[in-house]
């Protein structure tokens, strides 16, 4: 529960304290009265203690206000104004006795009871970090990274800043140096992670940030693992942003740091390669491909904590075949249509709720990219028709850019007047357009 003290310093931290209930707990009311109204906004623990204490200067976020005067019934300026004198325990709209909208999905009433339950168990602790937060973090993170490829993206970042927040918040306590580390990294984990899901709904700057608070996590918990994976994340943000110098420049850095286990170094040697062949540049693109192959021979044990972290076999072919694209000549486009073809027979052979299905898609339209090159309009369209049914299901930027970039192929005087790339021009075009996912929400960092 909240700390008693003497005089309530705002309104809304003498509602909450009459509530009797736990900042983590306001939270929760928190997030059900925004998804009552239809809002995406979530606070943290951290957050609503500064709302609580009146130097916010002014009034948060309109859509934060909204959902506030949903939960408690009155306005925010009465909210964040001055205590009311001898005022009556208020029962909160979205306190533990309402009844559920009959519209809340099975799926989060079930993941809300989880997060109580788990709250439950780090009272029980009563320390600031014990085994049973840590396993609970760890689980999180397991969670969200190993279901990230396969799900929509917006809902997971969502769930990524909560994660972050709590982390965040754990930190702040005290706690032994070997408990910090740990810390450290799943907060390096989720940032990086959020790096990932910023990049995949269009925001680059974020991401960059993201990333940048990931490594400063990677270093403090010393894991060598974590900062070569999250320089390969800052590569890929400055390749897609057309830095393709720096793109190479951060994937050399981030070579420094040989892993504990797993597959940074795979990953990293591939980004170098493409970006390379980006530049046009074959003989060193040809060198990293050949530290690819290098470096997946030389891996030890698995990726952790999995899932998004893996670089797996099908994902090393497909940037092979991009770099293959980049460089153009007719060789390399037909390398490039079979090796895109490759991995994604190989994304295919998983099952379908652990496909990566942004991936897949990317490599699709490698094949489609390389066929067109060879002029093969009518393969190309097969890959394309492919990749707006699936992406339809999970659209990610890079996923859209990548179409813009074959609809300007398209434009070529010799299909201007071909039927079958008129009606691919509008299919992508009208993709292309439609609605991307909800803005991040407001205070991301």
């Amino acid at each position: 529960m909240v700390g008693a003290q003497s005089v309530a310093r705002t309104r809304l931290e003498q509602v909450i304290r009459q509530s009797r209930r736990t900042l983590r707990e306001f939270c929760d009311d928190f997030r059900r009265a925004s998804r009552d109204l239809g809002e995406s906004t979530v606070v943290s623990a951290r957050q609503v203690s500064r709302w609580m204490s009146g130097q916010i200067g002014g009034l948060p976020h309109p859509a934060t206000c909204r959902v506030l005067e949903h939960m408690l019934g009155e306005t925010a300026e009465e909210l964040f104004g001055p205590p009311h004198r001898d005022a009556p325990v208020r029962r909160q709209v979205g306190g533990p006795d309402r009844q559920d909208d009959v519209d809340t999905s099975i799926e989060s009433e079930v993941a809300m009871a989880a997060a109580e339950s788990a709250r439950f168990g780090h009272f029980a602790e009563q320390s600031n970090v014990g085994p049973h937060t840590l396993e609970q973090f760890r689980a999180d993170v397991v969670r969200i990274v190993t279901t990230y490829p396969n799900r929509p993206v917006f809902p997971l970042f969502v769930e990524l800043r909560e994660l972050r927040d709590r982390a965040f918040d754990a930190l702040e306590g005290r706690q032994p140096p070997a408990q910090s580390r740990e810390l450290y990294l799943i907060t390096g984990v989720v940032c990086g992670a959020l790096a990932n899901a910023s990049f995949d709904l269009g925001q680059l700057a974020a991401a960059e940030t993201q990333a940048r608070t990931a490594f400063l996590c990677a270093e403090l918990a010393g894991n060598d693992a974590l900062r070569s994976w999250i320089r390969g994340t800052q590569s890929v943000i400055a390749y897609w942003e057309d830095r393709c110098r720096d793109a190479v420049e951060l994937a050399a850095d981030g070579w420094r740091y040989v892993p504990e286990s797993g597959t940074a170094r795979v990953r990293l040697a591939a980004i170098e390669a493409r970006a390379h062949a980006r530049l046009r540049d074959a003989r060193a693109s040809e060198e990293a491909l050949g530290r690819v192959a290098r470096a997946r021979e030389e891996v030890t044990g698995v990726d952790l904590p999995g899932g998004l972290m893996e670089f797996p076999a099908a994902k090393q072919i497909w940037y092979g075949a991009t770099a293959r694209l980049w460089l153009g000549d007719p060789a390399n486009l037909a390398r490039a249509e079979r090796s895109a073809s490759e991995a994604v027979e190989l994304y295919r052979q998983d099952p379908p709720e652990q496909r990566r299905l942004g991936e897949l898609c990317l490599a699709r339209l490698d094949v489609a990219v390389a066929r067109l090159g060879q002029e093969n309009l009518e393969g190309a369209a097969e890959e394309v028709g492919e990749v707006l049914s699936v992406a339809s299901r999970r659209r990610t930027d890079s996923v859209v850019r990548r179409l813009r970039q074959l609809n300007n192929a398209l434009q070529r005087p010799r299909l201007q007047t071909t039927a079958l790339a008129a009606d691919l021009r509008d299919q992508i075009g009208a993709f292309c357009a439609a609605p991307a996912a909800p803005a991040l929400p407001e205070g991301v960092r």
